[in-house]
């Protein structure tokens, strides 16, 4: 699509191409602009992490609402990840697993080069733009730094999932988390499956009681592999010399630990997180064991491919985890309750309960990863505080703490690696140059920290 040629997609076109309802257009029109203090302005948005899934949350930030919304600062370590990113929501862009097809945003945007930012500091300099609101899409490694400076400078906040990549990272969060309520600020989480019709339209049965007391259930991302292309291609380029070790890892970052947390936290912290939603609770005891059979070579870095683990709560109720990313293996990506009075079954389309209260959901099912950013927005103009901070920091750490308990070994009090777990994994200083790879964990053989 060229930005020349093709007009900027309204919002009818939007949500005719997306699949939006009339039941979620009503939704983002209920509400006036309330006590938002630009009255009639249009919020000034910046985007920190230019990848796909921050351009992809931006696009959702700019089309979901009929508000006045603008980016206005983009930010990321690398200039070539802002440029492609501007260009592709100046020019469009077809579907992907998180987003729908989009045409040209240039009307939505003003974005001049000297607002377009790089390197490890160039977060500060989009909280400093004057922006209103802030998109954070690194690598999770960086997210409680940015989120710090986000509510130091009173900016309302959308913050991709993981939130963290270790315990130290996780009280970060929860601290600005609790000072950002302070200020009143809202604060939206990437986990879309909170802002889902079916799961919210369960979830209200759940704990309405229709399955009774909740003595156990399962979650799971079984998968195929990730980045294969993309891993070979990085390696390449590393080993011809192209960049340093903290440039390739961060270019390769979902491979390595440091950085992504491994995909039990980057990517099934959202099932686990819905197990934390069903429970109303954190869990009292973790334990877990997992592994490394397919990516062994170095072009995927140090983390697991497949992890197994099991979270105790309160009464004993015991919650079965597994995520896997590996080729050839059965698709499943779901959560399954199980209650004294009947059991719920949910995945990304479809909600169902069977047992003593029967229910399937056949209502609307509007795109959650518009509709998370239909809630920020609404929550900014209407100057509510409504906050997902401390939340989504507990849902975390609770896929950090399986991940260490595969790593070591260990069977560990998830409120021991919410207080007193010493473990950070970020380098002691963010600059490019020699940065060593830590090995594969190896349980009872890596230390619990």
């Amino acid at each position: 699509m060229n930005s020349d040629s093709t007009p900027p997609m309204n919002r009818r076109s939007f949500m005719k191409k997306t699949g939006l309802t009339a039941s979620a257009a009503a939704l983002t029109s209920t509400f006036g602009y309330g006590a938002y203090a630009g009255g009639s302005d249009a919020i000034k948005i910046g985007l920190v992490g230019c990848g796909g899934r921050g351009s992809g949350a931006a696009m959702q930030a700019l089309t979901g609402t009929d508000y006045p919304v603008k980016l206005w600062a983009m930010g990321d370590l690398f200039a070539d990840q802002v440029e492609a990113s501007y260009n592709i929501l100046s020019s469009g862009a077809e579907a992907r697993y998180d987003r729908a097809a989009f045409e040209s945003l240039t009307e939505q945007m003003d974005v001049p080069r000297e607002r377009r930012f790089v390197g490890f500091d160039a977060y500060q300099k989009v909280m400093d733009s004057g922006i209103d609101m802030v998109i954070l899409a690194t690598p999770p490694v960086f997210r409680p730094e940015h989120f710090e400076a986000a509510v130091k400078a009173g900016v309302h906040v959308f913050m991709e999932k993981p939130v963290a990549v270790d315990p130290v990272g996780i009280r970060r969060i929860i601290e600005a988390a609790r000072e950002s309520k302070g200020k009143n600020l809202s604060v939206v989480a990437g986990t879309q499956r909170r802002h889902q019709n079916h799961y919210q339209e369960i979830m209200k049965r759940v704990h309405d009681g229709a399955i009774g007391d909740i003595v156990a259930g399962q979650c799971y991302w079984n998968m195929g592999p990730l980045w294969v292309d993309e891993a070979k291609n990085n390696w390449a380029k590393y080993q011809a010399g192209e960049w340093s070790d903290m440039e390739y890892q961060c270019r390769n970052w979902l491979f390595h630990v440091w950085l992504s947390g491994d995909h039990i936290a980057e990517q099934h912290v959202h099932n686990i997180d819905i197990v934390h939603w069903a429970l109303e609770a954190d869990p009292v005891m973790v334990s877990g064991f997992g592994g490394r059979q397919e990516r062994v070579q170095p072009q995927y870095g140090n983390g697991y491919d497949h992890f197994a683990t099991e979270f105790e709560f309160e009464n004993e109720v015991r919650i079965s985890s597994m995520c896997r990313q590996q080729t050839g293996t059965s698709f499943n990506v779901a959560e399954r309750i199980v209650g004294t009075k009947g059991q719920v079954y949910l995945d990304s389309s479809t909600g169902r309960i069977i047992g003593e209260n029967p229910y399937v959901y056949e209502g609307a099912n509007v795109d959650p990863y518009v509709q998370e950013h239909v809630v920020l927005i609404e929550s900014i103009r209407n100057g509510d505080g409504f906050n997902e901070g401390e939340q989504v920091a507990r849902s975390t750490l609770s896929a950090i703490a399986g991940r260490m308990a595969a790593y070591t070994g260990r069977t560990m009090k998830w409120e021991w690696a919410l207080q007193r777990s010493e473990l950070d994994l970020a380098p002691k200083q963010y600059a490019f140059g020699d940065l060593p790879v830590d090995p594969v964990a190896v349980p009872g053989t890596t230390k619990l920290i």
